[in-house]
């Protein structure tokens, strides 16, 4: 009897861990690794807690429902048919995985030249276009996120969501493919910054990995 219960609790947990088809990818770097423009005590708590969160509601969501079957782009491609849960965690689970990855602890990152081409010819200038990202970001009421994406002409474009919501997403006004997204929920930012979102705005250019940034430009562009 008592293999018996063994045997059935392992099924469990086997049929749990099958289920789970959205996880976290490792985190790239350290939790200290951005010090001086993101905290190792925020980094933690957002990867580890926030982050982390995300992908199992998100599974949990969608267990027993046609997405179990999807791929995330698609969900969100629809996210206007599907429950608030479904809407939250599938937005927060992407916009997660994309923030991770456009962080880094290399000094001095740059875009590629053809990211750079783009960026002067929409917006004027680099200087120009990161004002018009942190606007973005500092006027969002709440909590939510600044965009740089790229439309379906291949333009790039600037655009912030409320709560977990993106680009990519049927329920938005203004739609396209992400390519930089900066987190301004306070979670991201209050145990340093406190109310100061300007300060973090400010602080996050230092770490931004321009690298990640050009090759989804790249890989938005090649879809078109």
């Amino acid at each position: 009897m008592k293999i018996l219960k063994i045997a059935a609790v392992s099924a469990v947990f086997a049929a749990q861990f099958t289920l789970a088809q959205f996880k976290q990818t490792p985190l790239p770097y350290a939790y200290n690794a951005l010090e001086g423009s993101i905290d190792a005590q925020t980094m933690e708590i957002h990867y580890s807690k926030h982050g982390a969160a995300y992908a199992s509601n998100l599974n949990k969501a969608i267990a027993g429902t046609p997405q179990e079957k999807e791929n995330l782009i698609k969900i969100l491609s629809e996210t206007s048919k599907l429950s608030p849960a479904v809407r939250n965690n599938a937005g927060g689970h992407y916009n997660h995985e994309l923030f991770w990855t456009i962080l880094t602890p290399e000094k001095n990152t740059q875009p590629s030249a053809k990211l750079s081409k783009a960026i002067n010819e929409t917006f004027g200038s680099m200087d120009a276009f990161k004002e018009k990202m942190s606007k973005a970001g500092a006027d969002r009421f709440g909590s939510g996120w600044a965009w740089l994406s790229v439309d379906k002409n291949g333009k790039l474009f600037v655009s912030s969501t409320p709560n977990q919501d993106n680009p990519l997403m049927d329920v938005v006004e203004e739609k396209g493919t992400p390519i930089l997204g900066i987190d301004v929920w306070e979670h991201a930012y209050y145990l340093k910054y406190q109310n100061k979102r300007a300060d973090y705005l400010s602080a996050i250019w230092n770490v931004l990995n321009w690298k990640e940034v050009s090759k989804r430009y790249d890989a938005a562009l090649s879809k078109k």
